[in-house]
C-alpha cells in the first residue's frame, strides 16, 4: 500500500514537472520542435540552434536554410520576441522590520540564442529566481514609506541587478520589471490609515488657522486703511475750513477797511463829526438798555437811580465828540444832505430829537426796573 502511494506521488510530481516544462517551452519556443526536412524555412524573430553529430554547429537565421539529414539536428528553437513572465508572490522584510508580500511582472528578451541554449538549463526559471532574490535584497535596504515613494527606483535597481547576472552568461536581457501588488499586514494597514487621517486632520486645522489669520489680517488692514482715510478726510476738512475762515477774515478785514475808509472820508466832510457823535451816543444808550436782557446776573453803576446823571453822561460824551475841531472840506461832498441855517443839517436835527425821545423812554424803563428790584440789592 505504501509503495502504491509512493508511486502515485512520483507520478503526480512528474506530471507537474512536465506541465511546467510544457508551459515554459510554449513561452520560449514559438514554433515548437522542428524536424530536419533538408529544406527549412525559419520564421521571423526565431533562432534555430543546429547540432551536427551532437555538437553545436550554427544558428539558422530567418528565411531559407538547408541541412544534411541524419547528421544535422534542430536542438533548440529560441524566440527573439519580448517575453513577459509573472513573478510569483513572495514575502520580503523592509529595513524597519515590516513584512510585505510582493509580486511583479518581468519583461525579458533573448539576445544570444547560443548562450540561452547552452549557458543555463532553464533560462526563464533562473531569471525568475534571480528577480525574486534581488527584489528581497532591494526591499531590505529601504523602509516601508520608501517602498511606496521609491517604487520606480526599486524597479530600476532590480533590472540592473538581473542584467548584471544574466546578460553575459545566459544571453538574456531584462528590459523592465514592474511591481504589481504590495500587500501589507492588517495592523500595519490600520496604523497607516490612522496616520493618514491624523495628517488630514492636521492639514485641515492648519488651513483653518491660516484662514482665520488671513481674515484677521484683512480686517486689521481694513480698519487701518479706514482710520487713515478718516484722518486724511478730517485733515482735508480742517484745511478747507481754515482756508475758508482765513478767506472770510480777509474778506471781513477788507470790508471793514473799506467801511472805515468810507467813514473816514465821510467824517472828513462837512458836519461829519456831528453825525459821528450822534451815532456814538445812540450806541451807548442802546448798549446800556440791553444789559439785563442776556442774563440774570448784571453789574449796575452806583448811581442807577439817578437817571438824569446817566443821560447827562451820555450827552457829555456826545458833547465831547461834538466839541472836537471840525475839518471841513473845501468842496461839497456829493450825496450828503444840505445844512440848515445854523450850519447843522436838518437830518441831524431830526436825529437829535429822536435821540432825546429815546433817552426819555430809556429813563422811564430804567426807573421802572429800579423800583421792582429787591431792597437789599
Amino acid at each position: 500500500m505504501l509503495s502504491v502511494m509512493r508511486n502515485v506521488r512520483i507520478a503526480q510530481g512528474l506530471i507537474r514537472r512536465q506541465c511546467m516544462a510544457a508551459s515554459q517551452v510554449q513561452a520560449r519556443h514559438a514554433s515548437g520542435r522542428q524536424l530536419n526536412t533538408v529544406i527549412l524555412f525559419v520564421p521571423q524573430q526565431e533562432a534555430w540552434v543546429i547540432e551536427r553529430m551532437g555538437r553545436f554547429y550554427k544558428v539558422l537565421s530567418p528565411g531559407l536554410n538547408f541541412l544534411i539529414p541524419v547528421l544535422d539536428k534542430i536542438k533548440y528553437v529560441q524566440s527573439l520576441k519580448e517575453i513577459a513572465i509573472d513573478i510569483p508572490e513572495q514575502s520580503a522584510i523592509t529595513n524597519d522590520n515590516v513584512t510585505l508580500r510582493i509580486d511583479g511582472v518581468l519583461y525579458l528578451r533573448v539576445v544570444d540564442p547560443y548562450k540561452a541554449s547552452y549557458g543555463v538549463e532553464d533560462p526563464e526559471y533562473a531569471v525568475t529566481q534571480l528577480a525574486q532574490t534581488t527584489m528581497r535584497s532591494e526591499i531590505g535596504k529601504i523602509t516601508l514609506d520608501s517602498v511606496f515613494k521609491e517604487r520606480e527606483s526599486l524597479n530600476v535597481s532590480i533590472v540592473e541587478a538581473i542584467n548584471n547576472a544574466a546578460v553575459q552568461p545566459w544571453g538574456i536581457k531584462c528590459l523592465r520589471y514592474e511591481i504589481k501588488d504590495i500587500e501589507l499586514p492588517k495592523k500595519v494597514q490600520e496604523a497607516m490609515q490612522m496616520q493618514v487621517e491624523a495628517e488630514r486632520k492636521k492639514r485641515a486645522v492648519v488651513l483653518q488657522s491660516e484662514g482665520v489669520r488671513e481674515s484677521e489680517i484683512n480686517v486689521a488692514e481694513g480698519k487701518k486703511r479706514a482710520k487713515i482715510l478718516e484722518s486724511e478726510a478730517v485733515k482735508a476738512e480742517q484745511i478747507n475750513k481754515a482756508s475758508g475762515e482765513a478767506q472770510a477774515i480777509i474778506a471781513k478785514a477788507n470790508a471793514r477797511a473799506d467801511a472805515l475808509r468810507v467813514v473816514a472820508e465821510a467824517i472828513g466832510q462837512k458836519d461829519g463829526n456831528n453825525a459821528a457823535s450822534l451815532n456814538v451816543a445812540e450806541q451807548y444808550v442802546a448798549a446800556f438798555s440791553n444789559l439785563a436782557k442776556t442774563g440774570n446776573t448784571i453789574l449796575l453803576p452806583s448811581n442807577t437811580g439817578d437817571i438824569s446823571s446817566m443821560v447827562g453822561q451820555a450827552m457829555a460824551i456826545y458833547g465831547n465828540l461834538s466839541n472836537q475841531p471840525r475839518v471841513l472840506s473845501p468842496h461839497p461832498v456829493e450825496g450828503l444832505p444840505e445844512s440848515s441855517q445854523d450850519g447843522v443839517p436838518t437830518e441831524i436835527r431830526s436825529a437829535e430829537k429822536d435821540l432825546q425821545r429815546n433817552i426819555e423812554q430809556q429813563e422811564a424803563e430804567i426807573r421802572t426796573r429800579h423800583e421792582t428790584l429787591p431792597k437789599d440789592i
